[in-house]
């Protein structure tokens, strides 16, 4: 009997024991192929250089006893595989948790191909690894806005003042550029401070970092909240004056049982990069009644975050993301609508994590949702 012919599709940098488990998992279903992300694509998706070139990655993989065969993609973006499993034409597609999108789990449907998720499982008693995790010169968060974010824009606060609210988060995975993870901002501060933040107070670093982000005669500013997610540990909300640029005051939750209520509850799931010429700011509804039910709607879920009340803290995260889509119809479109509409049945909320068009879907739920990214909230004291 013929041996099915497994494909896997990923850029392999750094070979490390979550790659090898990960590779002989998937070997264990029939012959395994593995298309190889090029230097670009990577370079493209992740805004950095590789630390090894596709040539010796291309080698590394080539040498396990587990894999069949080796091929660089020849495509793009984040599904670079495309073309090769099309010639390739295999019996099943794998890919693991951070690697799973509603995108290539639809292509292998429409190709008739079978399609596998597999957990991150650490081979015996070796830690849980990732690329991310052995790249020690980058561990600068990420961040996420859970509501009322836009209002650090002036040409929203103007109609109506109010809070916005974010969480700092882990570098576990390595986030898409053009995702809506403040990829750009965290760029800056790699710039800055390299390879971790500085012992500082972490409101005098996101000025910092604010203001190096924006150069004088920036046109199009960044959001403060940017620089604020990246540099202020734990989960914060913020209040802008109207037309500010930095927020009047500051809150934190630094509360372990409710970051750890949220971290439970929370989900991510890939979408895609946002397009290069995605431009949200067109045909805008920026109204005072709108921005008014943005603000309402922060309030809302502060609430219900600080009182672990899931009730309320879905009720505001939800009426967050109506507001800003009412105010930014762009943000959404027909294929984001399909993606939310498949975890209706479980999740209680969602939100993208950015402006829209693409990114990653945030989902809130009290049941685990498939596939899905889980993210750790940072907690590190940067206090001297």
């Amino acid at each position: 009997m013929d041996r099915k012919k497994v494909f896997v599709s990923g850029c392999f940098d750094i070979i490390h024991s979550g790659h090898i488990a990960f590779l002989k998992e998937a070997a264990q279903f029939g012959d395994l192929y593995v298309g190889l992300g090029s230097d670009k694509t990577i370079c493209d998706l992740k805004g950095r250089k590789t630390i090894n070139s596709e040539d010796e990655r291309f080698y590394m993989l080539e040498a396990l006893s587990c894999v069949h065969k080796v091929n660089i993609n020849k495509g793009n973006g984040i599904l670079d595989f495309l073309e090769d499993m099309k010639a390739l034409e295999p019996d099943i597609f794998i890919v693991n948790e951070d690697g799973h999108t509603p995108d290539k789990e639809q292509i292998c449907k429409d190709l008739g191909i079978e399609y596998k998720v597999l957990k991150r499982i650490p081979y015996a008693n070796l830690p849980v690894r990732s690329t991310t995790s052995l790249r020690k010169e980058t561990p600068i968060p990420y961040r996420i806005d859970l509501a009322g974010t836009w209002i650090d824009q002036p040409y929203v606060s103007k109609f109506c003042p109010g809070w916005a609210i974010t969480a700092s988060i882990e570098p576990t995975i390595e986030f898409y550029e053009r995702s809506g993870m403040a990829t750009s901002t965290r760029k800056k501060a790699i710039e800055l401070w390299n390879d971790s933040l500085p012992l500082e107070n972490p409101e005098k670093l996101a000025k910092i970092l604010f203001r190096y982000d924006n150069d004088p005669g920036t046109k199009d500013v960044s959001g403060s909240q940017d620089s604020i997610g990246i540099t202020m540990p734990g989960i914060n909300r913020f209040f802008y004056e109207k037309e500010s640029y930095w927020p009047s005051k500051f809150e934190t939750i630094s509360d372990l049982s409710i970051i750890k209520w949220l971290e439970e509850r929370l989900y991510m799931v890939t979408l895609w990069p946002r397009p290069a010429d995605f431009v949200v700011l067109e045909n805008t509804n920026i109204s005072a009644d709108n921005v008014r039910s943005l603000t309402s709607a922060a309030e809302t879920a502060w609430d219900g975050l600080i009182n672990r009340d899931i009730k309320t803290f879905v009720k505001g995260f939800s009426a967050s993301f109506s507001s800003q889509v009412k105010m930014f119809p762009k943000m959404m479109n027909e294929k984001i609508a399909k993606v939310i509409d498949s975890h209706r049945n479980k999740a209680l909320a969602w939100k993208l994590s950015g402006a829209g068009g693409g990114g990653y879907l945030i989902l809130i739920s009290e049941e685990e949702i498939p596939n899905a990214i889980k993210v750790k909230i940072r907690i590190k004291d940067y206090w001297m």
